[in-house]
């Protein structure tokens, strides 16, 4: 994990720059921001353009905010937290010169739930494969997660294809992203994360693919096609 917050932190100041380092999640976000309207949507009942509105959301490995400004615009009260403090700050700058009131920490979730915060919804998008206890990290979730919320992950597969393309050629031979971003044997298999999750508590509500169009560029979700990537959604049992 260590090595991985180094890497975000050198690259912190190009969070921003949509044909930087970080081009492939600018380009991925707007699929991100229907998943969670969708599935908040699901779960409170209300019309997907409503469905973040004044919901409390906590965005676990924050970066420099892509996912949280869209929430906040959005009418969510949000809260990101990540352990890059270079990302923070970039994050911080960048929500203020768009008059957004993000709550932007350097906190971990054991705190947060020291303090009795909980949320509505609480997004963890590319991070469990950067942990170095996935199943303490579910439990963390958990622990700050409201009665009837709902917690959403993205994150790789642990297939030899996610090796190809999700490692070696993403990293090595395509460039999507910086090289040492991944390590491949940490990638979660879904039937795996839904043992952490039952095991916090939780409960499946959705597990979806994501694919890249490998000529667009473009991302889209396919619930029937988790080999690479994949969104999964969970709410209390």
């Amino acid at each position: 994990m260590a090595a991985t917050q180094k890497l975000f932190d050198d690259l912190a100041p190009r969070w921003w720059d949509d044909t930087g380092p970080f081009a492939p999640l600018h380009r991925l976000n707007p699929v991100r921001v229907r998943y969670v309207q969708q599935q908040a949507a699901c779960q409170n009942g209300r019309p997907l353009q409503e469905a973040l509105r004044h919901l409390n959301i906590l965005d676990v490995g924050c970066g420099g905010g892509l996912l949280c400004e869209p929430m906040a615009r959005l009418g969510a009260r949000v809260m990101g937290i990540d352990a890059a403090p270079e990302a923070i700050v970039t994050a911080q700058k960048h929500a203020a010169g768009e008059g957004l009131e993000i709550d932007y920490r350097r906190i971990d979730l054991a705190a947060l739930a020291q303090q009795k915060k909980q949320f509505d919804v609480i997004t963890a998008m590319e991070v469990i494969e950067h942990v170095d206890d996935a199943h303490q990290f579910v439990r963390q979730l958990a622990a700050v997660l409201r009665p009837n919320g709902v917690v959403i992950f993205s994150t790789l597969n642990r297939t030899m294809k996610s090796l190809w393309l999700g490692k070696i050629a993403a990293e090595y031979v395509l460039g999507l992203v910086p090289r040492g971003t991944h390590d491949w044997k940490k990638f979660v298999k879904p039937s795996e994360l839904m043992a952490m999750a039952e095991g916090a508590g939780l409960a499946p509500h959705d597990i979806s693919g994501l694919i890249m169009n490998p000529i667009t560029g473009d991302f889209s979700v396919n619930p029937a096609d988790v080999s690479i990537n994949y969104f999964a959604a969970f709410g209390w049992v």
